[in-house]
């Protein structure tokens, strides 16, 4: 066969595969929906930022203004109840049960229940609400709900069959932007979304964080979530922290999810005569008990508990009483219905737990903070390697690199043997029980095309 014949044989084919609109418009639909994940994560950031900074100038713009958030509190909670019960169902809590649950449907429909571009922008809306009332919220996991709603949005606009992967990339994309934590975000998809490792998945996961990254990097810059740390054990009683702060801090972390899900079980059973009545009555006691911490904490518990918690890193001692005071915030934000996560709470506990550890036992403030947002970390999540690898991308601290695994690993065995289940897990369990009960009912009375 002629060499010339052979060429254009090969020219034809590559003219074929480079031209071929159907076979790169996957590709292009995934590399883009995998950018607006980093883009809308920066914006969710910048707003939830103002959102924060609003509700700060409104209770200290006078001199009774600090008891503002006792009428605008529970207003505003109840408030994005309502609107997460009518206008966008499954928008609660933090998100990622959904993601988690999602991946677990086989139907399409059931899917989309849980992930929608609706749901997202109700999530964005209804968290940086939740913020500007002073709820001890985060948007790192409602990041996630986003995320994998953007995906699974791509996987039908591009007519790509590999949903479970692409909830995956996505909400490791969101993971990864929302914190600027690339290796994170990859390892929280393989340990906490996925429970697996997934060999067909990992080129999807690794592009999406990749493209999320390199939107948010262009637009917010490179940084650290808490700057740079270098706090490191140099004596004996240092390395007695991490027993300390991993014990008492997989303790705290196994109460809250433990909590967690078996109060949220009562409150179901609770709800079901009046649901919606009930719930928005719930998430105004709930409003109205976390503006009593907040006017009593000084004002330290509303919001994130971010500059708290970096504070805490660069070696200023919290109150002592703070991460009780944040937990308590933390822990009834989660029960009252609203829309929000509790990474960015987790953390701001965890680092005034180590805060606390560190004044009484008189060793420096920043190394226990660090120790002690991994191990509380670890035992709410109870996924030792997305805590440990978390925490160093957060804080640069890779004199500590050590120290911060050993505390996580400690977090999470004592995590396991206090609850034997994890939070967001156990949480999607309600999702997925949510939707074998609907998809039953429509085989009972197939007449119905909405459930």
């Amino acid at each position: 066969m002629p060499a010339s014949y052979r060429n254009s044989k090969l020219l034809r084919r590559s003219r074929v595969f480079w031209g071929s609109f159907s076979l790169w418009r996957p590709r292009l639909v995934f590399w883009c929906g995998a950018l607006a994940i980093g883009v809308i994560s920066v914006g969710f950031a910048k707003l939830a930022d103002l959102a924060q900074k609003a509700f700060g100038t409104l209770t200290s713009s006078g001199e009774w203004a600090f008891l503002l958030p006792l009428a605008l509190t529970p207003s505003i909670f109840m408030l994005s109840a309502y609107l997460a019960a009518t206008l966008f169902p499954n928008s609660q809590g933090s998100g990622i049960p959904q993601a988690i649950a999602a991946r677990h449907l086989r139907e399409e429909e059931d899917r989309t229940r849980l992930l929608s571009l609706r749901i997202a922008f109700g999530k964005i809306v209804l968290t940086v609400l939740g913020l500007f009332s002073g709820a001890s919220i985060g948007r790192e996991g409602p990041t996630v709900q986003v995320g994998a709603s953007i995906m699974l949005a791509v996987a039908r606009f591009g007519g790509m069959a590999q949903a479970r992967g692409l909830i995956l990339a996505g909400s490791a994309a969101g993971i990864a932007a929302a914190f600027n934590t690339p290796l994170a975000g990859i390892v929280f998809a393989i340990e906490e979304m996925s429970r697996t490792y997934e060999s067909r998945a990992n080129g999807l996961v690794l592009t999406a964080v990749i493209l999320a990254g390199l939107a948010a990097l262009g637009l917010s810059g490179s940084y650290n979530y808490f700057g740079e740390a270098s706090a490191a054990p140099t004596q004996l009683r240092d390395w007695g922290l991490v027993l300390v702060c991993g014990i008492g801090g997989g303790a705290l972390g196994a109460a809250f999810s433990g909590f967690a899900l078996h109060f949220g079980q009562r409150i179901r059973r609770w709800t079901q005569p009046q649901p919606l009545k009930r719930m928005l009555v719930l998430a105004g006691i709930c409003g109205l008990a976390i503006a009593v911490i907040g006017i009593l904490s000084g004002g330290t518990t509303f919001g994130t508990g971010y500059e708290q918690a970096r504070g805490a890193v660069e070696g200023h001692a919290l109150p002592l009483l703070f991460f009780v005071e944040k937990l308590a915030a933390s822990f009834l934000s989660m029960i009252s219905g609203i829309p929000g996560g509790i990474f960015a709470p987790s953390l701001a506990v965890g680092a005034g737990f180590g805060s606390a550890v560190g004044s009484l036992l008189g060793t420096s403030i920043a190394l226990p903070a660090i120790l002690g947002m991994a191990a509380y970390f670890s035992g709410v999540v109870q996924a030792p390697m997305t805590a440990f690898v978390i925490i160093l991308e957060m804080t640069g601290d890779h004199q500590a690199v050590i120290p911060i695994m050993a505390v996580s690993m400690i977090g999470y065995v004592t995590s396991r043997i206090l609850s034997r289940e994890p939070l967001y897990h156990g949480l999607s369990r309600v999702f997925i029980a949510a939707a074998i009960r609907a998809r039953r009912k429509l085989d009972i009375d197939p007449d119905e095309h909405h459930f």
